[in-house]
């Protein structure tokens, strides 16, 4: 029971934290420039570790790194917390970054060890997309109540002790044969490049919309904040849905693809595009993990390539969409990002 609140509220309130600022981010820093640093330095802070967090995982075993995990994203909400300047808040930022690369991986890992793993990997997603929708929710309104913008950063900061007081001693876990981490990384990303390349498009393409959508939209901000959230909720139900049936993960993965083309090419006329987005990123990653669950002695390893290819879409994407969309306009970008998606219906499943 204890590893289950460990690893369930453990990625609920970490991934909760880390989008409590998002609304109150003017409450930070009045210069844009420095916005964009607070914003970004938590996703530099897990791209970097979130690898090295799977490959000590399996040397090591998960629980010490899920621990520290979670000390960090602790230590980092109580920096944000107590911050007077920009830079201490991209520096708390950061650490919290850091924290949850080096939990997420281990915990996936975790949960991608057990037998039913395709039922806890939709429960873990489901709990993931919730915290991002609920701490972005929380945070809003307890800041517009309370008057103090970090109240949302003070909640979750303190729930997050919750799991790691909870964490125990040991977690049951299938030990790593001895051998180089980095060796045996590069033989698991050349086996899945396929599968990592889909984690980058298909994941960063949600970024895209996120990033994209409220210029692109005539809704005011909180109806766009509604209707991305949304994205979030229908992650949620597909996660939990299809994981309870059986499903051939590399047809699903290349279905999904193409989906997720026609839910970006539908956001140019609705916002309910985003559903679609939502649903099928929620596939796709159910998808994802069950192919790389057949890498049971170094599954750290598996999801923190799995992890960085994430975080690595989510950053690279919406960059280059920007990129496009400054030069020839949104709906581009949107073309664009739609030609990548079907890309991967072709690479995926390629020897």
């Amino acid at each position: 029971m204890r590893d289950k609140v460990t690893l369930f509220f453990g990625v609920f309130s970490v991934m909760a934290l880390s989008n409590a600022i998002v609304p109150v981010l003017p409450a930070f820093s009045d210069s844009p420039s420095w916005t964009g640093a607070i914003y970004g330095a938590y996703f530099l802070g897990a791209f970097i570790s979130t690898l090295p967090g799977g490959i000590l995982s399996d040397r090591f075993g998960p629980t010490a790194l899920m621990r520290t995990g979670l000390v960090l994203t602790v230590v980092g909400g109580a920096v944000l917390i107590l911050s007077v300047s920009a830079p201490v808040t991209v520096a708390g930022r950061f650490a919290e970054g850091i924290g949850a690369g080096l939990f997420i991986a281990p915990a996936m890992a975790v949960v991608n060890q057990r037998i039913d793993h395709e039922k806890m990997s939709g429960y873990f997603l489901a709990l993931l997309n919730a915290g991002l929708v609920l701490g972005l929710i929380a945070a809003g309104v307890l800041s517009t109540v309370s008057g103090q913008p970090a109240a949302g950063i003070l909640l979750f900061s303190a729930l997050a002790v919750i799991p790691l007081l909870a964490s125990p001693g040991s977690l049951k876990v299938y030990p790593a044969p001895a051998g180089h981490g980095l060796v045996k990384s590069w033989e698991i990303f050349r086996k899945y490049r396929g599968i990592l390349f889909s984690s980058v498009i298909l994941i960063g393409a949600t970024g895209v919309a996120t990033a994209l959508f409220p210029d692109h939209s005539a809704l005011p901000s909180d109806a766009a904040g509604f209707w991305i959230a949304g994205m979030s909720i229908a992650s949620i139900v597909a996660v939990l849905v299809v994981s309870r049936f059986p499903f051939e993960e590399t047809r699903m993965i290349r279905i999904s693809s193409l989906l997720m083309a026609v839910g970006i090419l539908f956001l140019v006329w609705s916002p309910a595009g985003l559903l679609v987005l939502g649903a099928v990123a929620g596939l796709v990653m159910i998808a994802q993990m069950a192919l790389l669950a057949g890498e049971r002695q170094h599954q750290g390893i598996a999801m923190g390539l799995f992890s960085t290819s994430s975080y690595l879409g989510m950053a690279l994407l919406p960059f280059l969409a920007g990129l496009v969309a400054d030069l020839s306009g949104i709906v581009s970008a949107f073309a664009v990002t739609a030609v990548l998606s079907c890309m991967v219906a072709v690479v995926v499943g390629r020897k």
